[in-house]
């Protein structure tokens, strides 16, 4: 890895040559040592993709020889000194992760340069030369030249510097200077600090969380995310600064780890690191973001394959969520041993006054937290493992990790006997149900395996990442987000936001059911076959084990089976058409039915991510519920298109009643049937004025925000001629806005009335001091100032870090969906100008397009489309259908060769 004798050699060869012909001598011959020894760990490391221990160890040997053979350069070559005098000596620490003695590949090289006294111009002289030759390699050098006072004295006040300084290791130099400062940071800097060092780590960690956000994140930082790498380290350093160790093993004697706990710190300490070090090698640089990108790199570097419906990349990110899981649990265990000895106590006054909460017998108080006071009497009885958990719940206390230990080194207890006895069953059933905070018993029951032992089943989704943009979570945390949701609408703290859901719990339901439909709704994912249609059969195993009637276990499986069907209806589908309620309603058939569905989608969508429902969504679900409950309770023929469209027009004609009577009989008889249904009364004004004030070849556009939807509603107006839709589109996309909603109309004299939803980049309605701006450019594009398909090519890339999504297209046709119009669903990859090549294609194919639906999940959008022929006919012909289909996927594999860039 690198040659020592060789180096010899050339540093001798260097001695002789004029001194700065001599240091580039001795820099090439580092700088081909380091490539080959650098390459050496590289290649030794993909071959063993999980070793990386001996592969942090390798960096760190390499860094030791490079910066040795560079001090050795200065001090022999550049800066010869024979006769040092007593303050002219000099010793070389590495401190912080190099003092540890692991490295990542691009990881930082922190050096301590230690005098006796104030710095002297030699050794300025010699620690300059160094820093030059370790930089001419490339090397990231973070460097203090520092007596031993300073050292005392900085770290005394700064605890990032005492940390580093906790993790030094002498590299060469004086030793006897180096044993000196050993000494001096033990006996005046770490001894009697113990409690003040172990704060402020816990303050750091803490403020550590908050920036980075939960466990589960997506995309995690391996070194600094709830989980990673700093967390355990913090674990060692308040080890060692306590009790002097030099290795983590070192803490099994001591009590503070068990046999078990210890294999899994190492376990999960080797896992993050190897990922780590494929980051560092992959990207080329010092990066440890876990993008969506890069965790398809690492898992292939890692030597995971895709398997039984499930990505290399999903499998991979599973493994590291269970070890981040792992490492959460080591460290409350071990911070708990430490609590007793080293935390603040309580003032005085609070302890005489802070109530303590009463607890049940078997239970005690420790720190504050519920604990077990006889641990063989506790495990006598198995369902006690259910018992913990509703007593923490009762307390609102939070349980002692010496019970978590306990629990989890006995999940054996819970087998086959205690899930089918009626008494568990109940007490399980109440966590959920009785005291008004679920998510805490469920978040900790899942990370103790309690959760996977009670409902086996479980088991396969916990820590399981669904890789893609859509999802904030993991499958696990995002049932638990979803229970949460659920019990906060139940407290009455979500009317404001959710007034339909909150209405239909207030009215009551089977709460039961709800719950229960909820825990289990993705317990199918992750396998080959549909999650909805797997779950459902699941779900006539695992209800009547939860201790449902039959008649329960019927409604949850009905409720898992369609869970998505009212998001992919109020979604995908137009619910201004009446044949879409009325396939709805059928499918639904009771309003109890609905009311649960209803709850479930808006919890469901909510657990999805902190950003993902918003206004337009809460629109869409709102009006599809009313509309199928009165359907269901008044009849299908509430739906009656003709009743529709005459209380539209009642609705215009109150609106105008500024206008005289003959231009609203020519406004009302200028549009056909589906106009009506299809527009809200707001829309319906705005076209109307667009109308009777549009001149000869005109093209007339409203751009309004429309608060309710979260988007900005643009309505156009111009002479009808084929392929309007489709500038539109173009238009729309070069401005960059997204369309989430589209609906194009003709009237009998010949105009064609379009209106578009568009959000911004972000998902938000355009802010109205940007709509002049908006505007021109829209009106520059219409005009054919601007030729689309050139100037999109510049707005349509791909981002970096999404192009590791894959998501197969896939078109359907379907004819039974609406009355009039074929229903094309194209379900493929969203970029910006994929809706424009869509309808450029249909309107090449002369196709009418009269609605666009746009639902976009993550990296994955399904554009839904409402089309005749141009006969008004629907696409019946199989040969039409493929030969459309054709023209569209031509569109779409177009569209991403440009976007690939």
């Amino acid at each position: 890895m690198f040659d020592t004798t060789a180096f010899a050699a050339i540093l001798a060869d260097a001695q002789a040559l004029p001194p700065s012909e001599g240091r580039a001598l001795v820099v090439a011959h580092l700088r081909a040592g380091q490539k080959a020894g650098r390459a050496a760990i590289a290649d030794a490391f993909r071959a063993n993709p999980f070793r990386s221990r001996p592969t942090t160890r390798a960096y760190t040997y390499l860094t030791d020889q490079l910066v040795a053979a560079a001090v050795r350069t200065a001090e022999t070559c550049m800066h010869p000194n024979p006769n040092p005098t007593t303050g002219e000596r000099l010793a070389v620490i590495a401190v912080g992760g190099y003092g540890r003695g692991e490295m990542a590949p691009f990881s930082d090289v922190d050096l301590l340069f230690l005098t006796p006294y104030k710095i002297t111009a030699w050794a300025e002289n010699v620690i300059e030369t160094t820093l030059y030759i370790l930089w001419d390699l490339k090397l990231k050098v973070g460097h203090a030249s520092r007596t031993v006072r300073d050292c005392i004295r900085l770290g005394g006040e700064d605890f990032t510097i005492r940390t580093a300084m906790l993790e030094h290791r002498f590299l060469m130099g004086d030793a006897a200077l180096a044993d000196t400062f050993d000494q001096s940071l033990r006996a005046d800097l770490f001894q009697g600090s113990e409690r003040e060092f172990i704060e402020a780590k816990l303050a750091e960690r803490d403020n550590r969380h908050k920036r980075q956000g939960q466990r589960y994140v997506v995309e995690p930082n391996v070194k600094e995310a709830k989980g990673g790498l700093r967390d355990l380290q913090s674990l060692f350093w308040i080890g060692k600064y306590i009790h002097k160790v030099q290795d983590a093993a070192e803490l099994v004697p001591l009590g503070l780890f068990t046999e078990d706990e210890f294999r899994s710190f190492v376990g999960a300490e080797d896992f993050l690191w190897a990922t780590r070090c494929h980051l560092h090698l992959i990207s080329n640089r010092p990066t440890d973001q876990l993008t969506f990108d890069m965790q398809a790199s690492v898992a292939e570097a890692m030597g995971y394959q895709d398997k039984a419906g499930r990505r290399a990349v999903e499998q991979f990110m599973q493994d590291y969520f269970r070890h981040a899981t792992e490492v959460g649990d080591l460290t409350r265990i071990f911070l708990t041993k430490l609590e007793a000895v080293h935390l603040k106590a309580e003032p005085l006054l609070e302890r005489l006054f802070k109530r303590r909460p009463k607890v049940k017998d078997g239970y005690e108080v420790i720190h504050n937290r519920l604990a077990i006071a006889d641990e063989a009497g506790f495990l006598s009885d198995k369902l006690n493992l259910l018992r913990l958990f509703e007593e923490a719940l009762r307390t609102g206390m939070l349980i002692h990790p010496d019970a978590m230990r306990l629990v989890k080194s006995n999940l054996d207890l819970i087998d086959d006997e205690m899930r089918n006895d009626p008494e568990a069953q109940r007490r399980f059933l109440d966590l959920l149900l009785k005291h008004g905070n679920p998510e805490r018993a469920l978040r900790r029951m899942n990370e103790l395996g309690v959760l996977s032992a009670f409902i086996p089943e479980f088991e396969h989704i916990v820590a399981m990442m669904q890789f893609n943009m859509y999802h904030s979570y993991t499958v696990d945390e995002h049932i638990i987000q979803c229970v949460a949701q659920l019990a906060m609408i139940e407290k009455g703290e979500l009317v404001e936001d959710l007034p339909v859901a909150s209405s239909i719990l207030k009215t009551g339901v089977n709460r039961k059911v709800l719950y229960v439909a909820l825990l289990l709704h993705d317990i199918g994912k992750g396998r080959e076959e549909d999650h909805s249609i797997l779950g459902a059969q699941m779900v006539r195993k695992i209800a009547p084990r939860l201790g449902l009637k039959q008649d329960e276990v019927d409604t949850v499986e009905w409720l898992v089976r369609y869970h998505l069907l009212m998001s992919d209806m109020a979604q995908k589908r137009d619910i201004a058409d009446p044949r879409t309620v009325r396939d709805f309603a059928k499918a639904v058939q009771t309003v109890k039915r609905l009311d649960l569905l209803c709850v479930l989608t808006v919890c469901d969508i909510r657990g999805v991510g902190p950003t993902t429902w918003n206004n337009w969504k809460a629109v869409l679900i709102r009006a599809l519920y009313r509309q199928t409950k009165r359907a269901l309770e008044d009849g299908m023929e509430a739906l009656n298109r003709d009743n529709r469209g005459a209380e539209a027009k009642k609705a215009l004609r109150a609106a105008l009643s500024d206008w005289p009577r003959k231009d609203l009989q020519v406004e009302t008889a200028r549009h056909y049937a589906p106009y009506w249904q299809g527009l809200h009364v707001t829309a319906h004004v705005t076209i109307a004025k667009l109308l009777r004030d549009i001149g000869e070849n005109e093209i007339a556009m409203d751009l309004h925000p429309d608060e309710d939807r979260d988007a900005t509603r643009a309505c156009f107006v111009m002479p009808d001629h084929p392929g309007i839709f489709a500038r539109l589109t173009g238009a729309l996309a070069l401005v960059g806005a997204n369309v989430v909603d589209a609906r194009s109309y003709t009237t009998k004299d010949g105009y064609v009335t379009d209106a578009f939803w568009i959000q911004d980049a972000e998902g938000n309605p355009y802010d109205p001091s940007r709509l002049p701006r908006l505007r021109k450019m829209i009106e520059r594009t219409l005009a054919g100032e601007v030729v689309t398909q050139d100037a999109i090519r510049d707005r349509d890339r791909v981002k970096k870090r999404e192009k590791a999504f894959r998501v197969p297209t896939h078109i359907t046709f379907d004819n039974e969906g609406s009355d009039i119009y074929t229903i094309i669903e194209v379900d493929t990859r969203d970029r910006p100008g994929l809706l424009h090549d869509l309808s450029r294609a249909m309107a090449g194919s002369n196709v009418y397009i009269a609605n666009a639906v746009i639902a976009t999940y993550g990296e994955q959008v399904v554009d839904t489309f409402y089309v005749k022929d141009m006969f008004g006919l629907k696409y019946y012909s199989e040969g039409k259908q493929k030969t459309l289909e054709k023209r569209l996927r031509e569109a779409i594999s177009e569209g991403a060769e440009r976007a690939a860039g």
